[in-house]
């Protein structure tokens, strides 16, 4: 059997729940780059919105889809992402991780910040989808460091994929969708756009050294954890694309980036 091709990494800034019905030039990105990787045999996500104590995996073979929002109009919650599980691969996760100790889990599912790309990205819903939590009390190096125990899944046909937002502040949200950037937002997204350019881990990794506009764009840190565990999987050799950037709602990037 011919070796898998090794699969790249990709990192996207999800945005709005109603990325996932709306026409957009972030979701046409999404749809492109799904045709353009090699197919997967798998897809493990790092979302944002399963936020947890501890690390879990999920490990059931069907696993539900999750309308973790409210205030959406009723289409969104009508929509359903049944792609497979894969206990097989949650327990190679498990494996990989040591001695992080991560725990089997049966009672989440896939997220919108999972689903609402892979919509896109694969539609189909046929590709089996595992998802990795974030320890929300550890700091961004333990994230880095588990990211990097992983990396043996990218040859063996596994796409890993991170789901979040650079800059995630809905506290100062416009409410006008044709708002601009706040001046902060815009400025730490090119800044962390070039630092991930430059292969700067370690500054991203140490986020809360990054100034005023970090703290503003990340007043807490589950949007942006899931970069650092794309940013691991990278080699010294690879290079990065953005296939799409922007602000959203002055508050709330998209960037998106893959490596590989």
């Amino acid at each position: 059997m011919p070796a898998a091709p090794r699969m790249p990494v990709v990192f996207f800034g999800h945005g709005s729940p109603m990325n996932a019905l709306a026409p957009n030039r972030y979701a046409d990105a999404w749809r492109a780059l799904g045709t353009r990787v090699p197919r997967p045999r798998a897809i493990l996500s790092v979302s944002a919105h399963w936020y947890t104590r501890g690390s879990a995996v999920t490990a059931m073979a069907r696993p539900r889809t999750i309308h973790d929002f409210y205030g959406f109009p009723p289409p969104l919650y009508e929509l359903s992402y049944p792609a497979p599980g894969d206990p097989a691969l949650a327990a190679r996760v498990r494996a990989l991780a040591a001695p992080a100790e991560v725990q089997p889990d049966s009672g989440w599912g896939l997220d919108h910040g999972t689903w609402q790309v892979l919509l896109h990205a694969f539609p189909g819903a046929d590709v089996p989808v595992v998802q990795l939590s974030i320890d929300g009390t550890q700091p961004g190096s333990y994230h880095y460091a588990l990211g990097r125990r992983l990396a043996p899944l990218r040859d063996e046909g596994v796409l890993v994929i991170g789901s979040g937002n650079v800059v995630h502040n809905l506290a100062l949200m416009r409410r006008d969708p044709a708002a601009g950037p706040y001046d902060w937002a815009a400025r730490f997204d090119e800044r962390v756009r070039a630092l991930i350019a430059a292969r700067a881990h370690a500054a991203l990794v140490d986020y809360e050294t990054l100034g005023e506009d970090a703290r503003r764009s990340i007043p807490t840190p589950e949007h942006y954890l899931p970069l650092l565990y794309c940013l691991a999987l990278q080699d010294e050799r690879e290079e990065v694309a953005f296939p799409v950037d922007g602000i959203e709602l002055g508050s709330v990037s998209l960037l998106a980036a893959v490596i590989g």
